[in-house]
């Protein structure tokens, strides 16, 4: 996928890559995790939060391994709670 992608009516459409696979996907089909300055990890199911953020697909195999290798908080440079990953595997489902 390159890094302008369009949809069928010509609007570009955001992109982003997947910490675990490093695959890139439309950023809708990503979950985001967001460390906001001076608070912990958290969510962003709107995608728009303020803060420096990871993608992660929403599958069960990237989940996992993106725990496993902690690439989500290599991705944040911050902790991730394992509540955020119960809830990320919980989505997915």
């Amino acid at each position: 996928m390159k890094h302008s992608v369009y949809d069928e009516n010509g609007r570009r459409v955001a992109v982003r890559m997947c910490v675990a696979c490093r695959e890139r996907r439309e950023k809708s089909a990503l979950f985001r995790v967001v460390k906001e300055k001076g608070k912990s990890a958290l969510l962003d199911e709107a995608g728009n939060l303020p803060g420096r953020g990871a993608y992660v697909c929403k599958n069960r195999s990237c989940i996992e391994r993106a725990a496993k290798i902690r690439a989500l908080e290599r991705g944040i440079k911050g902790e991730i709670p394992k509540e955020i990953y119960e809830v990320l595997l919980k989505v997915e489902e």
